[in-house]
Order: C-alpha cells, then structure tokens, then sequence
C-alpha cells in the first residue's frame, strides 16, 4: 500500500536530513513519497542536504515551503494537505527509520482493518551512536480503542506508553482529527491521544524508530523522551 512521509523541517535542522533520507531509501517497502515541508522561508540549507545526499534526484522526494514560520504541527498539516496516499508516517527531520518500518506498519494496517494507527517500539539514538532500546508495556496486536488514553491518563507523569512521532497513521482518521494539534510541545502527543480516545491502534513488535538526542530538539525544553514515554514537566 502507498505511503507519504511527512517531515517538517526549519534551516537548523537541515544536517539532519541526509540521515533521515539514508533511512528512507533503504526502506524495505519502496511505495512512499517523502513529502518535506519547509517550515519558513525557502531555505538554501535544506536545498542542499537533501542535494548532498541524492535525495533530490529521486522523484519521491516532493520540496515545498511554508513561506513563513509556523510550527511543526502546521508546517506537518500544510503537507498533509498534499498528501494523497491512504497512508501517512510522520518523520520527523532529525530522527530516522528502521529499514522495515514502512513494510511492519503498513501490514498492521493491513492486517487490522479496524485500527486507525500503526506504531512500535522507538529507541534512543544517542551522539555516540549507541542505540538505547525501550520495550513496550503491551503485547503486539490489536489495541482496544481507550487502552493507550487510559495508560496515559493513569500515569501520574503522564508518561506515554509509545513514542507519537513514529506513528502511522490512516490518512482519513488523521483529517477527521483536524490533523496535528496547535499544542507547543504536544502537537504529537495530543494527536496520538484523540486517536486512541477514537480509534483502535495495530501495536508491532519491532523497532520502528530511531529517535535522535541532541541539545537542539524541542523536546529537551518542553518534555523528554525516556523509558518508552514522554513525560512532561
């Protein structure tokens, strides 16, 4: 089944994008489309990390720019109003895909028709290249509608039980929620949280996402990621 990506990007992350297509190209599911978003004016540094990689020179690779600066969640929805394919798999710039990830989340789907979103397990790809694996509190399958809310919602540090950024999603269910949420911070989590409130979820068992740490994402000033969840403060 097609897939689009979207990743949401602004000029400090561009060296990051290389990595990200690295991880796109030798996926094993080969029906996607990367839709990048500027999020900004157009930008000379985006242009040329994705030329420097090759990423330019493969016609699944769609450029377009926002203008001005938005956010990631409009800069995400502004692509998500190009996007045509039945599924969509959030990347953002800075992290990366495991090489099945695209195939694993589009068999969930696949497989659990009535389940609105696919996810798996992320780990932490620190500045050393060490890879930090955080296991799943459920088994693989077909997650009622409710579960991933109540596990949240019980959580007194309102931890996630799954990384929101590695999710993928039925576009129709993505657009019947308007979308990525215009919360600083929790564009990701609120999404992730109306769609379980909503919809069932198709858990995997594999690694899907390497989520990257570094000192300049958004998420070390307003939550972290750890454990398998996000905490906020």
């Amino acid at each position: 089944m097609r897939v689009e990506v979207i990743t949401a990007v602004h000029a400090p992350y561009a060296h990051h994008l290389p990595a990200a297509w690295h991880s796109l190209r030798d996926q094993t599911h080969t029906d996607w489309t990367w839709l990048v978003q500027v999020d900004g004016p157009r930008s000379s540094a985006v242009l040329a990390a994705l030329t420097s990689c090759g990423a330019t020179d493969d016609p699944r690779t769609r450029l377009a720019v926002n203008g001005t600066r938005e956010g990631p969640a409009i800069a995400r929805n502004v692509a998500l109003g190009r996007a045509t394919a039945p599924l969509i798999q959030n990347l953002d710039a800075d992290d990366e895909l495991e090489p099945t990830a695209l195939a694993v989340l589009a068999d969930a789907l696949d497989h659990h028709p009535t389940a609105g979103f696919a996810v798996g397990p992320a780990r932490d790809l620190m500045s050393s290249g060490e890879l930090v694996d955080f296991p799943l509190p459920f088994a693989a399958g077909l997650l009622p509608r409710g579960v991933l809310f109540d596990a949240w919602d019980r959580d007194a540090d309102r931890r996630l039980p799954v990384h929101p950024a590695g999710v993928m999603w039925r576009r129709d269910l993505l657009v019947a929620l308007g979308g990525w949420s215009a919360m600083h911070g929790m564009e990701d989590t609120a999404l992730l949280m109306s769609a379980a409130a909503l919809s069932p979820c198709a858990l995997v068992g594999t690694v899907t996402l390497r989520y990257r740490r570094h000192r300049q994402q958004r998420s070390t000033q307003t939550s972290f990621f750890e454990g398998g969840g996000i905490r906020f403060r």
